[in-house]
C-alpha cells in the first residue's frame, strides 16, 4: 500500500474550493487504495514547500500531494507565489528523492475557474499515488 502526506494550502478567497479539493483528494486516495497517513494544513500556497518537505523526511510517507488554489487579485502576487511555490515543491522532491505532486490550481484564475478545478485534488493524489508505486522513491525502497 502506497503511503502518502497531504499538505492542504487553506488560503481560499472562494469559499469551498479547497474543502472540496480535500474531499477529492481522499477520494482519490481510497480509490487507488493509498493511505493517507498525515495532512498538514498551512495558510497558503508559499507555505507548502516546508510542509512538504516535513512530510517527505518521514519514514512512513512514500509520496506527497499538495492541494491548494491561488485566485488573481489585483496585482502580479499571484504568479510570485505560484513560480515560488512550484520551485520550492520541485526541490524538495528532487533533494528527498520522494515524489511531490503540485495540485495547486491558478495562478491568473478567477474564483469561478478555480470551483471548475477542484478535481486537480484527485490528480495530486492520483499522480503521487503513481510515482510511489512506480519506484520513484528509490531511498527509501533500499533501505
Amino acid at each position: 500500500m502506497v503511503r502518502l502526506g497531504l499538505v492542504v494550502a487553506q488560503f481560499d478567497k472562494v469559499g469551498t474550493v479547497i474543502d472540496a479539493m480535500t474531499e477529492h483528494a481522499h477520494e482519490a486516495a481510497d480509490e487507488r487504495g493509498a493511505e493517507l497517513v498525515a495532512t498538514v494544513e498551512v495558510p497558503g500556497t508559499y507555505d507548502t514547500p516546508l510542509a512538504a518537505d516535513r512530510l517527505a523526511r518521514r519514514d512512513d510517507v512514500d509520496a506527497v500531494a499538495v492541494i491548494g488554489a491561488i485566485v488573481t487579485g489585483d496585482t502580479d502576487h499571484d504568479q510570485v507565489i505560484a513560480d515560488a511555490a512550484a520551485q520550492g515543491l520541485t526541490d524538495v522532491s528532487l533533494e528527498r528523492d520522494t515524489p511531490v505532486t503540485f495540485g495547486v490550481i491558478g495562478p491568473d484564475m478567477s474564483a469561478a475557474e478555480a470551483r471548475e478545478r477542484v478535481e486537480y485534488g484527485a490528480l495530486a493524489v492520483e499522480s503521487a499515488s503513481q510515482h510511489a508505486s512506480n519506484g520513484s522513491n528509490r531511498a527509501r525502497q533500499s533501505r
